[in-house]
């Protein structure tokens, strides 16, 4: 499980592969202490270390992960959200997510601000009925709380620290961001069906 709180932000060193999968390859300052066979996210994403060395790590990401996330646009150099997975009894500061995206989403505004920033992202039309305002939603692997949503289009609001301390700070207009809906309301709507 992860709750969307960015641990670290990473660089991909490189992007190496086949059309059936591809292995990404991150420096994540700060992560010293990996383990084989560890859960991380990226960008919202759960994956798994399959080789390390020092703050250096490698994951293996399958086909359907490349073709039904954002995780196939990443190149060398680009910087991505990292978060390990909640330990037992670890503290929950943003909510329930598993690491299991539910579709991509696309920057369509971005509205700055001194002390904060609009982001507007249309998200897929079958997530919208379970995103609601002041709810949550992940987005690349961020907790964030819904500022607006007006049909298929989320907006949230960011303050300075987020936009420090993950990738939204450079973010832009047409740019993908994974997305992962609230799971409590996916069991609701299931537990609601199956006693309509």
């Amino acid at each position: 499980m992860f709750t969307g709180i960015v641990e670290s932000l990473g660089t991909v060193t490189a992007v190496t592969g086949s059309e059936a999968s591809s292995r990404l390859t991150i420096e994540a300052p700060g992560l010293t202490d990996l383990v084989h066979g560890e859960s991380i996210a990226v960008q919202g994403v759960c994956l798994t270390i399959a080789d390390h060395a020092g703050s250096t790590w490698t994951a293996d990401v399958m086909r359907v992960t490349l073709e039904t996330t954002a995780l196939g646009d990443l190149r060398a150099g680009d910087r991505v959200n990292l978060e390990r997975a909640t330990p037992a009894g670890g503290r929950l500061g943003g909510h329930i997510m598993q690491g299991h995206v539910d579709g991509v989403a696309t920057l369509v505004e971005r509205d700055s601000q001194p002390e904060w920033t609009d982001l507007t992202f249309e998200i897929p039309a079958d997530l919208a009925r379970y995103v609601v305002r002041k709810g949550s939603i992940a987005l690349g692997g961020v907790s964030l709380t819904v500022a607006e949503i007006d049909g298929t289009r989320v907006t949230v609001s960011l303050i300075p620290t987020t936009l420090a301390e993950t990738t939204f700070g450079t973010i832009a207009v047409g740019d993908r961001a994974n997305v992962e809906v609230d799971v409590v309301a996916k069991y609701v709507e299931k537990l609601v069906a199956a006693h309509a």
